[in-house]
């Protein structure tokens, strides 16, 4: 990138501690979503780490074009990731727009930079081998007595409502049971912050496990003592704790499976898998995106130019459970 001769815009020390509360607070009333706050707040936290690395404070009176390239080099040392380090930048940008609204800076330096383009990252999604390996596991511990068992069918239906449905673990944590439309063809409900809300169709072997998740789930909240609306709850070896399962709980979940079962799985592997299987189904882009909270806008064409690499079933779902659950 040339870079141009610009002075840094002159402004009283501003301090970044005492800032980022006033920026996070400022996009909340903008009605910004928890997930979206966080972030904004984890790259804040990766600018002020530059500041006490380059000064030895977290105050910044002087910053124009010339420190913002400095701070471009910090992003690509530290992250590998394109999107990582423009997500950063786009961040700062943001920052210092509020600064600027807020007659601390006559400017805004960052908008000296042009906004570099999205890198779509190339899909890795699970292998086949792999979801019904780890579907074979789940099914060998269905008939366990006691929280065992009702842990695997747990499992199970949040392994049917990441693949099947492609929902994310945000969306998973606080699912509520009446998001379950039961029927001859039972969907789920996705309540978006900012959307309407829609249905996600689900496959023949949701409908074989989940009556039974329900019968046990019931009998084991009414033995722990515990009442809660949410799908899925948090347990250890012999009480349900609470109702709810974080995400950090899930992704603890997928990395315990990894190590016992020698397999590289992980939710955004499995959500991504159930993309392919709905190319293979013969869904369109449009359907597709909707039912993973997609922008229009979003290019679905890296998935479609290399389905014929990623083929996808859920075949092997039914015929398990028929070997092993149902005869």
């Amino acid at each position: 990138m040339e870079q141009a001769s610009v002075e840094s815009t002159q402004t009283p020390d501003c301090d970044l501690v005492a800032l980022s509360p006033r920026f996070i607070a400022d996009l909340k009333d903008r009605s910004r979503s928890l997930n979206t706050l966080k972030n904004y707040q984890t790259d804040l936290d990766c600018f002020k780490e530059y500041l006490i690395q380059k000064t030895g404070k977290t105050q910044f009176g002087h910053f124009g074009l010339s420190e913002i390239l400095e701070y471009g080099k910090y992003l690509q040392q530290k992250y590998s990731s394109d999107n990582s380090r423009r997500r950063r930048v786009q961040t700062l940008r943001n920052f210092f727009d509020f600064l600027v609204a807020q007659n601390l800076f006559s400017e805004n330096p960052v908008r000296k930079i042009p906004v570099s383009p999205k890198f779509v990252d190339i899909p890795r999604p699970a292998h086949l081998i792999d979801l019904k390996t780890l579907w074979a596991h789940l099914i060998e511990n269905y008939h366990a007595e006691g929280l065992p068992g009702l842990t695997a069918k747990r499992n199970m239906v949040l392994f049917t409502l990441i693949y099947n449905a492609g929902l994310k673990v945000s969306d998973l944590a606080k699912l509520q049971r009446d998001q379950i439309l039961v029927g001859d063809n039972p969907r789920i409900l996705v309540n978006p912050p900012r959307r309407d809300p829609y249905t996600i169709p689900l496959p023949e072997a949701f409908s074989a496990i989940y009556p039974s998740y329900l019968k046990d789930l019931d009998f084991w909240q009414e033995k722990s003592r515990l009442q809660f609306g949410e799908l899925f709850f948090n347990a250890n070896p012999y009480h349900i704790l609470s109702g709810g399962l974080s995400s950090r709980g899930m992704e603890l979940i997928f990395q315990d499976w990894r190590k016992k079962l020698m397999i590289k799985v992980t939710p955004k592997s499995m959500r991504q898998a159930g993309i392919y299987l709905w190319i293979h189904e013969g869904l369109g882009d449009i359907i597709i995106k909707e039912r993973l909270g997609l922008a229009p806008s979003y290019s679905m064409k890296p998935y479609r130019d290399s389905a014929p690499e990623h083929v996808y079933n859920s075949n092997f779902q039914m015929e398990f459970l028929e070997q092993k659950v149902l005869h």
